[in-house]
């Protein structure tokens, strides 16, 4: 991509539903555009759901209605001095073409565009697409259709477009997300052994399970957590170590 500034491309993807590629992405997406500074965009290709696309609604009803979400709200978009990161709905087979022009057009040009996928290599142009992101983060959970599923789809992203010559990615990264602090710590090093013996990189820090990856904001919430127009509380950041998430995640990708 042929563009003024290049933006670094980062998507959270892989090939099952419901791991939380959109919720990661909301997460990073708003903890680097509200409270690092950087300049953000989001391209949500998950058709036909569209859960960022909805999500940002969701959210923008909720700040209206909730009066301490709302002060918050206006206290911090008075601070950064921006408006909030743009969520466009967009096509696999289109967004590059889309993204190009966005950043072609911006006066300021983001920092960082994620790119929200579909779960399937069968949707149309997404193969291409994958080969010009830059990072891949891929959630990944101790169940063995998850796991065999992101395995397979990560081991053709690494050892088949990573390997041609034209791909613009630099790093994929696997993640163990939803980690339940009862599960046997075999079962894990199991999983993990497979991992490495294929070559496939995993992050250091995993994500505690946390009802709050599934819980939307609610009208009477004092605190927020997956929000498009506010960033995660500290606190529960810590609590399921996003803290510790985002810290590695800034290594990887050297903003």
């Amino acid at each position: 991509m042929k563009t003024k500034k290049q933006p670094s491309i980062i998507a959270f993807s892989t090939q099952k539903g419901g791991v939380g590629k959109s919720t990661f992405t909301a997460l990073i997406a708003s903890i680097l555009h509200y409270r690092m500074g950087y300049n953000v965009a989001v391209f949500d290709c998950d058709f036909p759901q569209y859960s960022l696309v909805q999500m940002r609604e969701r959210d923008l009803k909720t700040v209206m209605q909730n009066e301490v979400l709302k002060k918050m709200a206006h206290k911090q978009f008075t601070t950064i001095n921006k408006k909030a990161y743009p969520v466009f709905q967009s096509k696999t087979d289109t967004v590059l073409e889309e993204l190009e022009a966005y950043v072609g057009n911006s006066e300021v040009t983001p920092d960082v565009v994620f790119l929200d996928l579909p779960g399937t290599v069968n949707s149309a142009g997404i193969l291409n697409t994958l080969a010009n992101v830059h990072y891949i983060f891929s959630p990944i959970m101790a169940d063995r259709v998850v796991l065999e599923s992101t395995l397979s789809f990560t081991d053709v992203l690494t050892n088949v477009l990573m390997k041609e010559k034209h791909t613009e990615i630099k790093s994929i990264q696997l993640f163990w997300n939803q980690v339940d602090g009862r599960e046997k710590t075999s079962l894990y090093k199991n999983y993990e052994k497979v991992i490495k013996d294929l070559g496939l990189r995993l992050m250091e820090t995993s994500i505690k399970d946390s009802k709050r990856f599934r819980k939307e904001g609610e009208i009477v919430a004092k605190t927020v957590f997956r929000s498009t127009l506010l960033p995660a509380n500290p606190k529960l950041m810590t609590l399921c170590r996003l803290d510790q998430l985002m810290d590695e995640f800034l290594k990887i990708v050297k903003l």
